[in-house]
């Protein structure tokens, strides 16, 4: 195989400080969530994604509103996408929006939108 033609990012915010397991934790929540969308919106990209080998990218932005101007570009681009939101039974305060999945979809599309964000 060659060069992924499909992926999904986990974008986060890092004015939360959270611990490596909260962001593990997040990121099944972001990963399984949008996945799903995409399943149910996009299978192909989906099964693409899943042949080619569930190429996942984990990024940062810096604060809430960032990551809801993330989340609405994605809407608009039609991208498969899910905002998680924590149920503040660890270490953040319950509601607080920690992270956002997009994808899986074809990695050039996710680019456009994602491209200039710094790895996580």
């Amino acid at each position: 195989m060659g060069e992924f033609e499909y992926k999904q990012v986990l974008v986060f915010r890092s004015d939360l400080q959270m611990s490596k397991g909260k962001i593990a934790a997040q990121a099944g929540h972001a990963a399984v969530s949008a996945a799903q969308e995409a399943y149910s919106r996009h299978k192909k990209w989906w099964e693409s994604w899943l042949y080619e080998g569930q190429k996942k990218v984990a990024l940062k932005v810096l604060n809430e509103k960032e990551l809801s101007e993330l989340d609405e570009a994605a809407d608009d681009l039609g991208l498969p996408h899910a905002l998680i939101v924590d149920r503040g039974l660890t270490e953040i305060p319950e509601g607080s929006v920690t992270c956002l999945g997009i994808g899986p979809a074809p990695a050039a599309m996710i680019d456009r939108l994602t491209g200039k964000l710094k790895l996580l």
